[in-house]
């Protein structure tokens, strides 16, 4: 227990220096781009956030094919906390993405196929979540959650390669490019903003799950006294 707490404490602290780290660079170390100026800066944030969505969405997908192999309930409470976390990336990514194209598109929103296929996306896994609320048999909303995890995770590559497949105003993502025609400074901030949202995901997964697989075993429970109940009434 002791080795897992200052793992849990070590992860967070590592968090919240990346964080600090990451701000800096943006800050003080990347250049300022000559085209668009200082907003630029906002890719720092939006392109770690689109990448940890991808992530969460497939931890999803690979929770909920466990599930259905083994019948865990574990699994589950991967997936539910990861589906939570990645609305939360997911939601964090279209704010920001919107905040961005205001002073570069002069218009907050428009249907662009990257835009609207991320948003399908985000529909897809609020629904995945209300889809567990309304569920009364748990059993039954983890089947048919990990289903829709498994179905839902369809739309990531989608939105991943939606600027190849269709004309749109968003850019092709700079990184998978052979020459990404970007600052080393910039590369340097990008790298190191990802992997610090990566660790604050991480961080939020273990103490999220954590609290999921408390839920369900609290569940059985006040299941089981119910039971006992019924017998010696």
């Amino acid at each position: 227990m002791e080795r897992a707490a200052t793992a849990k404490t070590a992860l967070v602290w590592a968090s919240i220096v990346a964080a600090a780290i990451t701000i800096a660079m943006m800050l003080f170390y990347a250049p300022v781009d000559r085209v668009q100026g200082v907003v630029q800066k906002i890719f720092y944030i939006h392109v770690p956030l689109a990448w940890v969505a991808y992530l969460a969405f497939f931890v999803v997908l690979v929770a909920s094919i466990a599930y259905l192999v083994t019948r865990d309930s574990r699994w589950d409470a991967v997936a539910r906390a990861s589906v939570e976390i990645g609305v939360l990336f997911t939601t964090l990514f279209l704010i920001v993405g919107s905040l961005w194209a205001k002073p570069i598109w002069n218009t907050w929103w428009t249907w662009d196929a990257r835009l609207t296929t991320t948003l399908v996306l985000w529909f897809i896994y609020v629904g995945y979540i209300m889809l567990r609320a309304y569920t009364p048999d748990p059993e039954r909303g983890a089947r048919f959650g990990a289903i829709l995890g498994i179905v839902g995770f369809l739309d990531v590559p989608i939105v991943h390669f939606s600027v190849q497949w269709w004309r749109t105003l968003h850019p092709e993502p700079v990184m998978a490019r052979a020459d990404p025609q970007l600052p080393p400074q910039m590369i340097a901030t990008l790298i190191v903003s990802i992997v610090a949202v990566t660790l604050i995901y991480a961080a939020m997964m273990v103490f999220r799950t954590r609290l999921e697989i408390m839920r369900d075993e609290n569940r059985e429970l006040e299941a089981q006294a119910a039971w006992d109940e019924r017998q010696y009434a």
